[in-house]
């Protein structure tokens, strides 16, 4: 786990500025720096000794939570909390609904008049909220309303809008996981277990092994007033209407692009808020659309970085406003332009080294390899499993759309690690690239060694030097169902490895015998190509790659025997647990589907459809005012105007009436899966139809008739 020590410094690295001379600089004061968090310098200084040891093994070494220290725990926390101006507490946590709740309480607990504040170790271990109105799938039954939230210590707890949060998991009243938090916290302990096995292999004494995250978080900002004048947005997050701009992103000049004045004190604000709530907040620029950005943060362990995205995610769109602004973090607001993700940057470590660190000779390094083939194996045997992790119908518009990674799971591993892989999937000496220098022809500019682990921006799961990429997660996601996919198919092949060599005479001769089995049964998911072309996607139907390319053929794998077994051989979820996920995910597409189905009806019925008669009123008044003139006078452009805009607005009419028929015949369905793919197969289809009938009627409608702000307006304000 990342120290506060090391976020401090990392911290302050960037915000040190150098002021005048070379030999003058001012530093910028962080002294706000985690200044709302419970941390570990708070913890030794509010906590007794041994209470702030005893939690701290906990935190850091994986050893289980001491209850006994609950009270004293809690104590120091109200105290630090009341002095930050807190009122409330709230146990913190991830319904199955991705986003996050928060169920208020006061500290207040008055005897009579005299005001006391009081808060538990009960209360800060276990809470016990209403749980019926979150999804689960038939988890939870009508009886049984009630469900807990319990303390996760490894995640600080922090202050936030004068409210003590206390990040938390989220079970059943019969104990069955309700929440994205409890599977990864299960995962997470799974895939340390079995690496902990393979590193004393290895000869080293290892407590705990940590999988590590850095989410990239894109988004849009936009203007609010554009914002409040589209339902479209301000129900679904995209626009379902909208004629491309006449400029799109085809000049990519906005990539690193010079950042408004209005989103650059957006950013400041933002940075200075995550800082304070111990956020480590490091990259922020200008993406390829415009009004498109990104926020990179130093990674850290997974239910924290996790965590902390939330958070990121919940700043933005709190703080945006204050300057005129919306931030939109659905994965595609914007037909034709580029849509956004959030790339999920994952490694395993221990506290003192990154297990997927090659070194400078990765073929020598067989602790590496035999980590690299276990992470190869998961990624190949669970392919299905991991593309359910980011199958929604956001995410529907990005994969596969020559902006995001397609469908079909494979890995990139650069020049280098392919090198290393066909020397041993051919048992033939490894002639690896050798590392060039990089002489740019200019003896003032330096030279620099060539990465050759350059990466694929078409590939779903790209090694990047020490971690692995992965980029398919859409921008609103949670990322945690990914990472707990990802960490205990991960387990699982280190399991099987760790089985077969803790039994080996030769530990070496073995390992390498392992490797070089594990290369040659799974070197189809490895494809350093284009992942665009028409040639990759046969290719990979030939190497019998799954390609769901769609949430509802995507979510059948969360029920496929394989996977369940998975989950529960390694205590991460049980069949029951499973089942509801699916039911849970099935039910949301179509959901989100119907809404943007009933929202593009309402839209067309009661803005677009009488701004176009409005405006073919308009031009008829101008062809008789013409004609009453004189007979002579042309009124051919009005004719042509009028007669395209009435072909536009029969075919508006029409496919209002069927995409009204298809919606209901798909909500009468019982079935969820049988619900899901009917919205998928009829529905959408219905709304293309629907669309294209109104954004070809807004090419010619008046721009005063025509209710909402265009693509241009919208896209490219000052």
């Amino acid at each position: 786990m990342m120290s506060d020590s090391t976020r401090t410094q990392a911290i302050s690295a960037i915000a040190s500025l150098p002021v005048g001379g070379a030999n003058e600089s001012a530093p910028v004061s962080i002294d706000y720096y985690g200044a709302d968090v419970f941390s570990t310098e708070v913890m030794k200084k509010y906590l007794p000794k041994d209470t702030a040891k005893t939690l701290l093994a906990t935190i850091q070494d994986g050893l289980p939570l001491n209850a006994d220290i609950a009270a004293d725990v809690a104590h120091a926390m109200k105290q630090w909390a009341l002095e930050r101006g807190a009122t409330h507490y709230t146990h913190w946590f991830q319904p199955m609904t991705g986003s996050t709740a928060e169920k208020h309480d006061s500290f207040l607990d008055p005897k009579g008049m005299e005001p006391i504040m009081s808060f538990s170790g009960k209360n800060l271990i276990v809470s016990e909220p209403d749980a019926s109105s979150f999804p689960s799938g038939g988890l939870r039954c009508t009886f049984e309303a009630r469900g807990y939230t319990a303390w996760d210590p490894t995640s600080y707890a922090f202050v936030k809008d004068d409210v003590l949060c206390i990040p938390t998991a989220f079970v059943s009243y019969t104990g069955e996981a309700l929440d994205k938090k409890t599977p990864l916290l299960r995962s997470m302990n799974a895939l340390s277990g079995q690496a902990v096995r393979i590193l004393k292999l290895f000869g080293k004494d290892v407590d705990y092994v940590s999988t590590t995250v850095g989410p990239e978080q894109e988004y849009f900002l936009i203007k609010k007033e554009d914002y409040e004048a589209r339902q479209d947005l301000i129900l679904t997050g995209r626009t379902l209407f909208g004629a491309p701009s006449a400029k799109g992103q085809e000049l990519e000049e906005h990539y690193f692009g010079v950042i408004r004045p209005e989103v650059s004190a957006f950013m400041k604000e933002l940075d200075e808020e995550l800082w304070k709530l111990g956020v480590p907040a490091k990259t922020k620029h200008n993406e390829v659309a415009p009004c498109q950005h990104e926020l990179a943060p130093i990674f850290d362990t997974t239910n924290v970085a996790i965590d902390h995205n939330l958070l990121t995610m919940e700043l933005m769109k709190k703080i945006a406003p204050k300057y005129g602004l919306v931030c939109l973090q659905h994965e595609k607001p914007f037909e034709g332009v580029n849509g956004s993700g959030k790339h999920n940057n994952w490694s395993m470590s221990t506290s003192h080294e990154n297990l997927l660190d090659p070194g400078d000779t990765p073929m020598e390094n067989l602790q590496f390899l035999v980590f690299l083939a276990a992470v190869i194996k998961a990624v190949d045997e669970y392919a299905d499993l991991l593309r359910t992790s980011v199958a929604t119908p956001g995410n529907d518009h990005r994969l596969g759309a020559n902006e995001a990674p397609p469908a079909i799971i494979s890995i990139f591993v650069g020049e280098e690690l392919e090198a290393v892989i066909d020397a041993i999937a051919s048992d033939s000496p490894y002639a690896g690239p050798v590392k060039m220098k990089m002489d740019l022809g200019v003896d003032v500019l330096p030279k620099f060694s060539k990465d050759t682990t350059d990466r694929n921006r078409t590939s779903p799961f790209a090694f990047t030097g020490n971690k692995f990429e992965f980029r398919m997660p859409g921008s609103a996601e949670n990322l945690s169902d990914c990472n707990t996919i990802l960490n205990t198919a991960v387990a699982k092949e280190l399991k099987g490895y760790a089985d077969e060599l803790e039994g080996a005479e030769d530990f070496t001769s073995a390992a390498i015998a392992l490797i070089k089995r594990t290369i040659r049964d799974h070197r189809r998911v490895i494809f350093n190509g284009n992942g665009y072309s028409a040639e990759w996607e046969a290719e990979a139907a030939k190497r019998g790659l799954p390609n769901k390319k769609n949430t509802p053929a995507a979510l059948p794998a969360l029920v496929a025997e394989k996977n369940i077994k998975l989950m529960e051989d390694f205590g991460v979820l049980t069949k029951v647990e499973m089942e509801s996920r699916y039911e849970v995910e099935m039910e949301h597409y179509a959901k989100i589907i119907n809404i943007e189905a009933l929202t593009m009806l309402e839209m067309a019925r009661k803005q677009l459809l009488p701004a176009v008669n409005a405006y073919m009123s308009e031009v008829a008044n101008t062809a008789a005012s013409k004609l009453a003139v004189s007979e002579s006078i042309s009124v051919r452009s009005e004719t042509k105007t009028l007669t395209k805009l009435s072909d536009d607005a029969d075919a508006m009419s029409d496919a209002i009436d069927t995409l009204q028929q298809v919606v209901d015949a798909a909500e009468a369905l019982t079935s969820e899966s049988e619900k899901a793919v009917a919205f998928h197969d009829t529905v959408i289809p219905a709304m293309d139809a629907l669309r294209a009938a109104a954004d070809a009627a807004e090419t010619i409608c008046g721009e005063d008739y025509w209710p909402l702000p265009s693509y241009s307006k919208m896209l490219y304000y000052v």
